[in-house]
């Protein structure tokens, strides 16, 4: 087994600070991850079934659910993550045979340029703050005939909890999200001229927003950038509740709704 390891010094407050979340989330993210499993699954239809001989790099790999699925297609596999906890998480999922683990920041990836056939990564890039980086990496370190895909999330997703918490106050308590335009603009600045965008909508229904908060808690999504915090009291979390019942079904059901991009890039 080979871990590389990043300096922490080497990563900006705010990225330490995601990566301190998803760390301390690692234990029990799987408890939690119903709608990442969701989307990575969507993510992997775009994969033939039989990877042997690819070298694939799951790119946010988080506790390594899709790592191991990877390598039982046939990859050897890098997993590379911003949180130490998640890579020792994987690690104890997947063991030492076919896999390399590595400590890693998506906009400035430590692999030479051409290493790996396949780049896997879902539902990470939106924690970077400039997606045309991450995805210029992502690029460079495809080789010539690699293929990269991406899962990520888009302006409009967890409508509901934003509209439900701005009857509170006017502080940020859900992570903003780029347009679909943005998401374009990036692709093109990162020169990926060859891809394509399936763009689903996905809801998850929950029985209360406490359930929601929890899941989402739960996987470490909820460090909000740029946080302005105001009130969380116990008093101020059942006037969310109380707001986010307005979106119930006729079950009494609440949704959780995601605008999903899951991108497929040709190098």
């Amino acid at each position: 087994m080979t871990v590389t390891m990043l300096s922490d010094s080497s990563l900006s407050t705010d990225k330490a600070a995601i990566a301190e979340a998803f760390g301390k989330a690692a234990a029990h993210y799987d408890q939690h991850a119903a709608f990442q499993r969701d989307v990575g699954e969507r993510l992997l239809r775009f994969l033939p079934a039989d990877l042997t001989g690819y070298q694939v790099l799951d790119l946010g790999c988080g506790t390594g659910y899709f790592s191991l699925l990877l390598r039982q297609r046939g990859a050897r596999v890098v997993c590379a993550d911003l949180s130490a906890g998640m890579l020792d998480t994987a690690r104890e999922r997947c063991g030492d045979d076919r896999m390399r683990y590595v400590l890693a920041d998506a906009e400035r990836l430590p692999f030479a340029a051409q290493s790996f056939d396949v780049v896997f990564s879902s539902l990470a890039l939106q924690w970077c703050d400039d997606l045309s980086q991450p995805l210029r990496e992502v690029r460079r370190v495809l080789k010539a005939d690699g293929i990269g895909l991406f899962s990520t999330l888009l302006d409009g997703s967890l409508s509901e909890l934003k509209s439900a918490w701005a009857k509170i106050d006017a502080h940020q308590h859900v992570n903003h999200f780029i347009t679909l335009n943005q998401l374009k603009i990036a692709l093109a600045q990162a020169q990926c001229l060859q891809h394509q965008i399936d763009l689903p909508t996905i809801t998850v229904w929950y029985e209360s927003a406490f359930s929601l908060m929890r899941d989402l808690k739960g996987i470490g999504a909820n460090h909000v950038n740029g946080r302005s915090r105001g009130l969380t009291s116990r008093r101020v979390l059942t006037q969310v509740e109380q707001h986010y019942q307005l979106f119930g079904n006729h079950q009494g059901l609440l949704p959780a709704t995601y605008q999903v991009c899951l991108g497929v890039i040709h190098r």
